[in-house]
């Protein structure tokens, strides 16, 4: 399948619109086939929902709360691929890095990264399936619990 944007309708998904870079970078970039994604953090609405570093315990991020987190991250990672070559367009879900913003004794990354993971085998089933990376790291940008930036393969540019 290829007509990713009926599928995200059919599942209720609608891309939010690209954030804007923070820095001297592009949302993402086309190499060859290949579309590599910024960090894209769990931008709501224009707005982190949360901040804050995912633990155990009352002062920290909860996980499963990150779990969601990391899917609105990759939302935003798919919006920054369909501005660039539409969706339409991508062939495979090549590779995941996941970035969870951990407390020295956390070591839930993965089920973190998860939440994008999952969300993109739902939308783009055996084309979702992907090689990954998530990374516990003392802080992210402007706080934000979790980043999740994407590669993916495209149909060859015409």
């Amino acid at each position: 399948m290829s007509n990713w944007s009926a599928r995200l309708a059919e599942i209720g998904i609608t891309l939010p619109p690209v954030a804007k870079p923070a820095g001297a970078y592009v949302p993402a970039l086309r190499v060859g086939d290949l579309v590599h994604t910024s960090g894209q953090l769990p931008y709501v609405d224009g707005k982190l929902p949360r901040t804050g570093i995912v633990g155990i315990g009352p002062d920290f991020v909860d996980p499963e709360q990150a779990k969601a987190l990391a899917q609105f991250s990759a939302l935003n990672a798919l919006a920054a691929v369909h501005d660039l070559v539409g969706i339409d367009n991508v062939v495979q879900v090549v590779k995941v890095t996941g970035f969870v913003a951990s407390s020295p004794d956390f070591g839930g990354q993965p089920g973190v990264i998860n939440g994008a993971s999952e969300l993109l085998g739902q939308i783009f089933g055996e084309a979702g399936a992907h090689a990954r990376s998530a990374v516990g790291v003392a802080a992210l940008p402007l706080g934000a619990p979790v980043e999740v930036e994407l590669t993916v393969l495209v149909k060859p540019a015409s």
